[in-house]
């Protein structure tokens, strides 16, 4: 057993002693011991119900046969981080999420992790240093908060963000916001709908690192405890069975989780959260894979913020397993052969899948959308790349001109929006908000809900080289690389100056030619740092373009 280097024979005596001071037994001892990576917190909404999952998960292990211990990480709440500086240190912080996993289970060498986790940065955080450590794992998520209910519909927290706009719109009272406040978040859990944290629980499952039913069991329910102590079983026969991470995680199964992102229509986030979990399975991710994913798989789920369907309604239906099942029936299929944490392949967990309302789950015939639920568009403004989802955007806005408004932050854009400062028409424009300029690429939830709540959803466009939150809708463009602040074409639009938008074309340009862009080029000096010292200061000064997946520089 791996851990037998730190409890086993004559010179680990010193060893097992420390483990006795916490009342281990020697009969735990000889046990494999299993470790609970867990981001428990009274934070986040999603994290604060962990302690009673990493509870579930220890039975599991015990059961198994396994001696379980558990040890906690950092997270971040996108949600309370959002349109101040915090937000600068979210994506930053799935970097440290999985160093410091990795710290812990090389410093302590368990035979086995379970990863418990629930939230935006904090899964692929874990993902990545399971893949990294490449010891048997598996995760098991929170699972997804309830909806809410205001006059008489479902809301959430993006209805919250949106009903800023409506305020100052006026189309919405001040009292009926606090209402909205008091409701839209009724249970712990994940923000309710296909936003980021959800997206990567349920890829998770697609992966096949995660049980079925991870993405989509409500973190309120019973059978979410009975899943974590599934969890805890699992492990302890992925452990006896020496099945890894990366013999899980394979190119082939990639491009099963990438199918599936289509078919849910994820957030774009994932864009930067897939490449960087594969890249630490040593697989290669370019891109254009999840362009030429989309134009094949359809869109099978109009769900949450994009559309009326929720998480539980989407677990109802059939989970992700169902959604899976339905994508066997695509021209190019899934690869069925990969194997899973359940033990067995992807096609014999498949076999017990079932559909149970084909308008939550479409039918491959009848889909939403003919193509998935992102798009990735290139041309002169981002030459390599940015990222929309086109599944949430409304068709007058797939294709759209209008003249850049240009904003150097996140701050300045939300105040000419509430302001009233923004026309129909207009595309508004806020760079040095990437990787490195930001830094740390900022969410614009704040930003793209105004522009719903403003009623400009249907005729204002948003470019930013920062990234959008999973509960964004409208024609927001993000990731566009490179970033302003290494330079790229963002950087040199200037006010006024005509933006052509084609999602179906899958090109975003401006209208200046390549000599004036080169004039432009020219002149522009970089701006100073935002933030030099610390850990955001450092991170700045290695991180890569968001193309790249804004990993860390070897």
């Amino acid at each position: 057993m791996r851990s037998d280097v730190m409890k086993k024979g004559l010179e680990r005596a010193p060893h097992r002693s420390l483990f006795k001071a916490m009342g281990y037994t020697n009969e735990e001892l000889n046990r494999p011991i299993i470790g609970i990576a867990h981001a428990h917190n009274e934070i986040i909404p999603g994290h604060v119900e962990l302690d009673k999952i990493v509870k579930a998960v220890k039975a599991g292990v015990r059961l198994a046969g396994g001696t379980p211990v558990s040890f906690a990480t950092i997270g971040v709440c996108d949600g309370i981080a959002m349109n101040h500086k915090g937000m600068k240190y979210s994506l930053a912080s799935r970097e440290i999420i999985a160093d410091s996993v990795e710290i812990m289970a090389m410093a302590h060498p368990f035979d086995a992790l379970v990863l418990v986790p629930n939230c935006d940065k904090i899964v692929p955080g874990m993902l990545m240093a399971m893949l990294r450590l490449n010891i048997p794992a598996v995760m098991v998520s929170g699972g997804p908060m309830l909806t809410g209910r205001f006059q008489g519909r479902d809301v959430h927290l993006v209805s919250v963000f949106e009903g800023v706009g409506r305020v100052k719109n006026n189309t919405m009272t001040r009292e009926e916001l606090n209402e909205l406040e008091d409701a839209a978040c009724p249970t712990c859990g994940s923000c309710s709908g296909m936003f980021t944290a959800n997206s990567m629980n349920c890829l998770a499952e697609a992966l096949g690192l995660a049980l079925p039913g991870n993405g989509t069991v409500p973190a309120v329910s019973a059978a979410r405890i009975r899943l974590a102590k599934h969890a805890g079983m699992a492990v302890m026969n992925l452990f006896h069975e020496e099945i890894l991470p990366r013999d899980i995680a394979t190119r082939k199964a990639f491009e099963n989780a990438i199918a599936v992102d289509m078919a849910l229509g994820c957030s774009t986030n994932t864009v930067l959260h897939v490449p960087a979990i594969a890249r630490e399975a040593e697989v290669d991710l370019d891109l254009n894979l999840f362009d030429e994913v989309s134009m094949r798989v359809p869109h099978l789920c109009s769900l949450i913020p994009g559309g009326p369907h929720s998480l539980q309604q989407l677990d109802e239906a059939g989970g992700v397993q169902a959604v899976m099942a339905e994508l066997l029936k695509t021209e190019t299929g899934l690869h069925q052969q990969v194997k899973t944490v359940t033990g067995q392949n992807l096609g014999a967990n498949l076999a017990r899948a079932e559909t149970y309302d084909r308008e939550i789950i479409r039918p491959v015939d009848d889909p939403y959308h003919k193509q998935g639920g992102i798009a990735i568009l290139r041309g002169n403004l981002a030459p390599d790349g940015g990222v929309v989802k086109q599944s949430a955007v409304a068709e007058e806005m797939l294709r759209h001109q209008g003249p850049a408004r240009i904003y150097e932050s996140e701050e300045e854009a939300q105040e000419a929006i509430l302001g009233g400062k923004i026309n129909q028409g207009d595309v508004v424009v806020i760079r040095y908000c990437g990787p490195k300029g930001g830094p740390g690429m900022p969410e614009m939830l704040s930003p793209t809900s105004a522009i719903i709540g403003m009623g400009l959803g249907k005729s204002v466009a948003l470019i930013t080289d920062g990234r959008f939150s999973g509960g964004t809708q409208g024609a927001c463009i993000g990731h566009v690389s490179p970033e302003a602040a290494e330079g790229g074409p963002v950087a040199l639009v200037r006010e006024g100056d005509i933006i052509d938008i084609d999602i179906p074309a899958r090109t975003m340009s401006i209208h200046v030619d390549d000599a004036e862009l080169a004039r432009r080029k020219e002149s522009w000096q970089p701006p100073a740092p935002k933030i030099t010292g610390g850990y955001v200061g450092r991170y700045a000064k290695m991180v890569t373009s968001g193309s790249t997946g804004a990993v860390l520089k070897d």
